[in-house]
């Protein structure tokens, strides 16, 4: 009579450990992979480059009279604008691939959640690139934007507004359920930001708790560094902080929409 063997535990499933750190090779995948899709989707494409130059126009014609106006407020838009649609589109893309699975079906595979996230703001930063670039180049040399600075600086500007917009969308995307409820998340992640930023008044004249809820939001800081540029001809201190932080509040955000990735989703 044989004795039995005593079964042997079960190994437990782990993530390989090579997906922890990120890959460029991964990244890169990912990023090609997404603007592929995008490829496929012209009225996408349309919304993220042509709608800012669409706005920067009328805005241009609308103070036709006011030509100094249009220079007040020109710098600051050219920097909002693209947040606002690259929030609008973000959050719509990556919900439809929560909600549809693919996220899931490519957790389930050797890539990590960083590479992911990487991923996707390669793809849209992209993106970004391209519609910052449109949208300088059309204030400046087309509508006549007067700015004392380099147009390069407002172009870099408006190019870290795009991504921090790309990140916010990320963000909170793991929030809804459907895509009108990540359109629904544009009142309450940027119309605040929008009132406080300094575009309609100086923030230092608003009531002081609302002008201390302004020092800690993202947008106040895009519109100053344009301000900056507007006025100075030099790069200031004060641009290079206001950059430091819309770069650091991107990559803050980033971060903190890798961490609402899981390996199973809703």
């Amino acid at each position: 009579m044989t004795t039995p063997t005593a079964p042997t535990a079960p190994t437990p499933t782990r993530t390989p450990a090579h997906t922890r750190a990120l890959s460029l090779s991964r990244t890169t995948a990912t990023a090609t992979r997404v603007l592929r899709q995008l490829s496929h989707d012209p009225r996408t494409i349309a919304l993220l480059l042509l709608i800012p130059c669409v706005m920067l126009l009328l805005l241009r014609y609308v103070f036709d009279g006011s030509p100094h106006t249009f220079d007040n407020i020109g710098a600051s838009l050219l920097g909002i604008f693209p947040l606002i649609t690259m929030f609008l589109v973000t959050s719509i893309a990556t919900l439809r691939e929560r909600t549809s699975g693919t996220l899931e079906r490519l957790l389930a595979m050797p890539l990590g959640k960083g590479d992911l996230i990487a991923g996707y703001a390669l793809a849209f930063g992209a993106l970004a690139i391209v519609q910052s670039a449109l949208a300088t180049g059309l204030a400046v040399w087309f509508l006549g934007l007067d700015v004392t600075g380099s147009p390069w600086l407002l172009l870099l500007v408006a190019l870290l507004d795009a991504l921090l917009g790309t990140a916010l969308g990320l963000f909170v995307s793991a929030f809804a359920a459907s895509e009108f409820q990540a359109v629904q998340f544009m009142p309450a992640v940027i119309f605040p930001q929008l009132l406080l930023c300094g575009l309609f008044t100086p923030r230092d004249n608003m009531h002081p708790a609302l002008e201390a809820v302004s020092d800690v939001l993202p947008m106040s800081y895009a519109v100053d560094g344009m301000n900056e540029v507007l006025r100075h001809t030099d790069m200031t201190a004060t641009f290079v902080r206001d950059v430091l932080i819309v770069a650091g509040c991107a990559l803050l955000v980033l971060a903190l929409g890798a961490a609402t990735l899981k390996r199973r989703t809703a």
